[in-house]
Order: structure tokens, then sequence, then C-alpha cells
């Protein structure tokens, strides 16, 4: 276990998967906060591949005095949306459905796992994403596990299988489910490059 470990460390390093570190002013992460009108909740995206079965990625959405994402080494990126280290601001409504719909495809599906915690518990796991750091490649199960077991001790377990890890938080008394399927192109950068925000009427969301 050692010398594998060992050697999955060395493949990173010299595939160039280090983390990458990305620091946004605090003005534009104050500037994008935004509280969601809703119950303290986590939501745990798991990406799957409908070919397959295997877990893709994962990624956590706390909802506590602000709403955030953890997206740990993912592809998500859009100029106005802030990120520190694998953590994004300013998820409203909008932002929920186009990051959904940007993993969503003909080749991956979306499980859409949700839990309502108490304000204490989402507060925690925001302080948590925020202070975990830059996440390396290929190691997004393993830090979002690592967040949720300390979260739920004794129910969930830090491992590097995203979808061990919905399998862990769907028997954790009170979470729902729901599946997206999509059926666009794989490319999904272009999903992003379409998005608009400004185009989205809030007062319907």
């Amino acid at each position: 276990m050692r010398f594998w470990l060992i050697a999955l460390c060395a493949m990173f390093a010299l595939s160039g998967c280090a983390a990458e570190r990305v620091w946004a002013t605090d003005e534009e992460v104050s500037r994008a906060a935004y509280s969601y009108d809703g119950p303290t909740r986590l939501t745990l995206f798991t990406m799957v591949n409908n070919r397959t079965g295997n877990g893709a990625h994962t990624s956590l959405m706390i909802n506590g005095n602000q709403r955030v994402i953890f997206d740990p080494a993912g592809s998500f990126k859009h100029e106005t949306i802030p990120e520190r280290n694998d953590v994004l601001y300013g998820i409203t409504p909008p932002v929920v459905d186009v990051y959904t719909r940007y993993h969503a495809r003909k080749t991956y599906h979306v499980r859409i796992q949700t839990l309502d915690v108490s304000p204490e518990v989402a507060q925690r796991a925001i302080a948590l994403v925020q202070n975990y750091g830059a996440v390396p490649a290929a190691q997004c199960a393993k830090s979002t596990s690592e967040i949720m077991a300390q979260l739920f001790p004794g129910q969930i377990v830090a491992g590097w299988y995203p979808k061990k890890l919905a399998e862990q938080f769907a028997r954790v008394p009170g979470v729902t489910e729901k599946v997206l399927h999509e059926y666009d192109d794989d490319d999904n950068s272009k999903v992003l490059a379409e998005w608009d925000p400004s185009k989205w009427d809030k007062e319907t969301l």
C-alpha cells in the first residue's frame, strides 16, 4: 500500500497535476457572496460515467450564511464566479443550474444528494472547505470525504472513490436524492461559453 501511494504521488508530480492555487480578492468574494433563502443544507454532487457506472468527480455545495460550492480539482470556471482554492462563491440559482448542466451530458449524469443540517454544521462545513487548500488532480473524492468524515464521524470514512462516498452519504438519515440526465455533446465547455447570467430573471427563481 505504501509503495502504491508513493507511485501515485510520483505520477501526479510527473504529469504536472499539482494543485492549482487560485485566490480571488476580498472585494470579488464580498461582491459575489450570495445567501440562499432556504434551509441550511449540504448537497453532494457525484458525476457518474454513463458507460461504466464509475464515479468521475465529486463536489459539495453548502448553504450556510452564504452558499458556496467546494469543487476540488474541478474544471468549472467562469469570470463572474470568484474562486479561492476550489471554493466557488456567488452560488445563485442560475449558477447552480449551469453548474449541474455543465457536468451532465451524454457521457455523464449527475447524482444529487441533499441533507438539511443545522446552521452550526453548515458553518463548520464552510470553514472546513475554506481552510482545506487547493486540491491536486484526482483527489476530489479524497478531499471531499475527508471533510465529510469530520461532519459525520462514524458514518463517512475518507476514501478515493466518488461513488463510494455517495453510497456512504446515502445511508445518512434524512438524505434525499435525484439524478440529472442530459444528452448534450461531450464538449461541455460550450455550456459555459454560451452562458449569460445577466439574461436570467432572478424574480422567477
